[in-house]
């Protein structure tokens, strides 16, 4: 089956992937986990603990791979104006350090 999830954080494509992601999948542009929070349909940064689901565990990293029971991968987790941002930050700390 076809699904349009892509990484949360560099947004490569993930449909040559099987749903569901196993918790060791890792995004094949960035290498990234994808079993985290901001990947899953219920992260929402403007909540308490920022998820959704009342019954999930309390995960501190968001970022950080984890083995909630309640993720299911979002197909809008990708940012593209955060992702913009993360790279003009990359490119000025970049030439801060050019030699």
């Amino acid at each position: 089956m076809v699904h349009n999830v892509c990484c949360y954080r560099c947004g490569a494509s993930l449909e040559a992937l099987s749903l569901p992601f196993s918790r060791q999948d890792e995004c094949p542009g960035c290498s990234n986990y994808l079993h985290v929070c901001k990947m899953c349909v219920h992260y929402d940064p403007r909540v308490p603990r920022q998820c959704r689901e009342d019954g999930a565990d309390d995960v501190t990293d968001k970022d950080r791979l984890n083995f909630c029971d309640w993720f299911k991968p979002s197909d809008s987790a990708f940012d593209a104006d955060r992702k913009g941002e993360e790279d003009q930050a990359r490119t000025a700390l970049d030439a801060l350090f050019d030699d």
